[in-house]
């Protein structure tokens, strides 16, 4: 078995070549791209047919699909790599595989399938193939493998590949997985690929249900990408990722029967507090959850009329699906009147969901809306004891009949709400979207906001199935010696079956070993599990965490200013984590609105020109003024989507939720790398969003040996000069400034120390 350290790094070489391939290459010379072959290097040399540009990128040679699958097996995983390249050019092509490796990558029988035939590997020294390496970056002038550097890295040339022909590269490989808390974590680092992504590129996770020791594997969770399950069983689970070119973290729960999983992955930066994500999934055994006392409270107003009251019919049938036998249930249908299916509460029996199916089949939709008296005839009973009353609000409109002074409203019924969760959903931009946020989040619920082309009854069932036998209640998270705060979701949490919980805060302070505690409310009285964890005074793993809480902290900062009416030092913040991050906001970005609806016709004032590239989307919130009835009409759509982009802010737990915000970064010529964001100016160069505080500016010259020198003594720097060729970084009293076209090509020894000691 052949270990690769981090200092060691495997160049591949083809090892046999038929009579054609031989004379292919021959032709390949009179084109004037690719040289002959060379022998094998002398030691510690670097020749020109070592480090020659793939000529892959110019003569057509594409990638047209990259499978990885990664199989668990006790604490090692096996590795498959399975891309596709195709000649699509009339020439013969060549492909240039770079692969970065994974930390603690090991190989059994190290082997490279090219459509069948073996390819031999060679290790190098650490210092040649670093020599090898920085030589590729300067010839491809590809900053994106700067990613690469402090990293394995397998490299292979398949050469030729003839017009039309097909290529498959096969590579196999194992590493032994970290354990992260209660957790194994599983760390795919982020590829270069030759030529442009496709639809077919996936990473598949495979692994048993089972563990060791009466411990079981649950279901997997990534902080960067959205995972879908593919198979699952009694041996066996599966969950795959699309877009498999970006670093990806995955997290699998380690579960015992009677106790909760629990992780923390910190990330500190130099010179401020750190950020934590801490996850916590239930123990593997089932247990009793709290009994559930659900009300379905639905508007049947005039304006429910159509395809809308069909689609609460839809909505209130999910509910009713949703019901266990150890539940009790209300339906409250409002207009102007308000009416109950039942008085008082309703078993789960199948006769009574029979007649609650036919009471909402039987819903027709007229008159006005009375929501102040739906939540009065929902919230005024006194809740039963040992059990926990969730109230579900569905309507497309604002009060017009009863109290209709929505801060009234949301004021009695935080009076009255008692121990109740309150979760609303809002259809279309005529319902008062500040109210019905209002009401979630005093309520600890969720507010969900749906366009009319959205599915109302799908939305109803994902959170009805969400809210599944309450495990723990009131749930509270602490670190001993260490200050917790900014937690994300605010205030005590509930914990349900199947469901784990993710929760994202700032830290102040640090400690070699901690213990974090997590506290809650079962049905059989108080909860407590504890988790030794490791809080770093510096870690630069984990960057995507920062960008998680600052995704989910705007959506509560974007809440609260509406409730409030902002203010000077809420605003700033607003303002500053969107741009630092690239996260959209009512302050530093678009808002998306319905397919097909531009807000500017609506506006007097609007500006005429409106992105072309997006038709239904206005530069800036500010168009979504005006004055009359048009203003209002395009004022309710602006605090719709608003209301909406928070809401789904909020809900965020991995960077794959939070790209489905339909704005893309090319829309906002933005990029976001890690922890910070970098925005295109008009000098072509990639501009740190972070508020500048330098004293001065360094400029270095891409690739050159002073480039090298400072990714060596500041590895941190290597992913955010990755962005393009020229680059703005920065620093605590400096910024780096990268060009190919300007800035020192050395640095001697005291000043590459005083420009680390400025960045830090």
């Amino acid at each position: 078995m052949l270990f690769l350290r981090r200092a060691t790094t495997v160049l591949l070489t083809v090892a046999t070549m038929s009579a054609g391939a031989t004379a292919a290459l021959g032709a390949q010379r009179t084109v004037g791209r690719v040289p002959a072959p060379c022998p094998p290097c002398p030691r510690d040399a670097i020749c020109e047919a070592c480090v020659r540009p793939s000529a892959s990128v110019a003569i057509g040679a594409q990638r047209v699909s990259s499978h990885v699958t990664a199989t668990l097996d006790g604490r090692v995983v096996r590795y498959v790599i399975d891309d596709r390249y195709v000649n699509r050019s009339g020439r013969v092509a060549e492909v240039d595989y770079l692969l970065p490796l994974p930390k603690g990558a090991a190989f059994e029988n190290l082997e490279l399938s090219i459509n069948g035939e073996m390819v031999a590997g060679e290790t190098m020294s650490a210092s040649r193939a670093r020599g090898i390496y920085e030589e590729i970056v300067r010839r491809l002038r590809d900053p994106a493998l700067v990613e690469w550097m402090g990293h394995d890295l397998l490299r292979t040339r398949i050469f030729p590949i003839q017009p039309g022909e097909e290529k498959r590269v096969v590579v196999r490989f194992s590493a032994v997985v970290q354990r992260e808390g209660d957790a194994l974590r599983l760390d795919w680092p982020a590829r270069t690929i030759v030529g442009a992504r496709t639809n077919d590129d996936w990473f598949e996770l495979r692994y048993p249900t089972g563990g060791r020791g009466g411990e079981t594997l649950g279901s997997a969770y990534s902080p960067t990408h959205n995972l879908s399950e593919t198979k699952r069983n009694n041996e066996v689970r599966s969950v795959r990722a699309n877009d498999a070119g970006r670093t990806m973290t995955v997290l699998v729960p380690v579960r015992r029967a009677a106790s909760a999983t629990m992780a923390l992955l910190p990330y500190a930066p130099r010179g401020e507090d750190g950020y934590a994500l801490i996850t916590l999934s239930p123990p593997a055994q089932a247990t009793r959850g709290t009994p559930r006392d659900l009300t379905f409270i639905v508007d049947v107003s005039g304006s429910m009329s159509g395809p809308k009251i069909a689609q609460a019919r839809a909505a209130g049938l999910q509910f009713l699906a949703s019901l266990d036998r150890s539940d009790r249930f209300r339906i409250i249908a409002f207009s102007s009147d308000v009416r109950d299916f039942r008085d008082g509460w309703s078993p789960v029996t199948p006769r009574t969901i029979d007649a609650a199916r036919e009471f909402i089949n039987g819903l027709r939709a007229n008159g006005g809306t009375n929501i102040s008296g739906a939540l009065d005839a929902a919230l005024g009973a006194s809740a039963s004891r040992g059990r926990l009353p969730l109230v579900l609000l569905l309507t497309d409109g604002a009060p017009t009949v009863g109290e209709t002074r929505p801060e009234v409203i949301a004021r009695h019924t935080a009076d009255i709400r008692g121990r109740a969760r309150v979760f609303t959903f809002g259809l279309g931009a005529d319902v008062n979207a500040n109210l019905l946020e209002q009401l979630a989040l005093e309520g600890r619920g969720t507010a969900t906001f749906l366009r009319p082309n959205e599915s109302v009854e799908r939305a109803v069932g994902v959170v009805a199935e969400r809210l599944t036998s309450p495990v723990a209640t009131d749930v509270t998270i602490k670190l001993d010696d260490v200050r917790l705060y900014a937690i994300q979701p605010q205030g005590p949490i509930d914990l349900f079956a199947g469901q784990d919980l993710v929760v994202l805060a700032r830290y102040a302070g640090t400690c070699d070993w901690t213990t974090l505690t997590i506290e809650g409310r079962g049905p059989d009285g108080p909860l407590r599990w504890t988790q030794r964890v490791r809080i770093p005074e510096r870690s630069t793993q984990n960057a995507f965490v920062a960008r998680l809480w600052a995704v989910q902290r705007v959506g509560w900062l974007s809440a609260e200013r509406r409730r409030t009416g902002g203010n000077t030092e809420l605003d700033d913040e607003l303002r500053d984590l969107g741009e630092r991050h690239g996260i959209p906001t009512e302050l530093t970005s678009y808002l998306v609105v319905e397919p097909g609806m531009n807000i500017a016709q609506f506006s007097a004032n609007a500006p005429s020109s409106v992105n072309q590239s997006s038709p239904t989307r206005p530069r800036d919130a500010s168009v979504a003024g005006g004055s009359g009835a048009a203003g209002r009409v395009s004022d309710d759509l602006r605090r719709f989507e608003a209301a909406k982009l928070s809401s789904e802010q909020r809900e965020v737990t991995t960077l794959g939720d939070e790209r489905k915000d339909g704005v893309s970064e090319a829309d906002r010529q933005l990029k976001v790398v890690g922890s910070r964001s970098f925005r295109a100016d008009g000098e072509g160069f990639w501009t740190d969003t972070r508020t500048k505080t330098a004293s001065r500016t360094v400029k270095i010259k891409a690739y050159s040996p002073a480039y090298f020198a400072l990714i060596a003594q500041m590895p941190d720097l290597a992913p955010w000069l990755a962005v393009g060729d020229k680059v703005r970084v920065e620093g605590r009293s400096v910024t780096i400034e990268v060009s190919p076209d300007d800035g020192l090509t050395t640095l001697d020894a005291p000043s590459l120390r005083a420009l680390v000691q400025d960045w830090r």
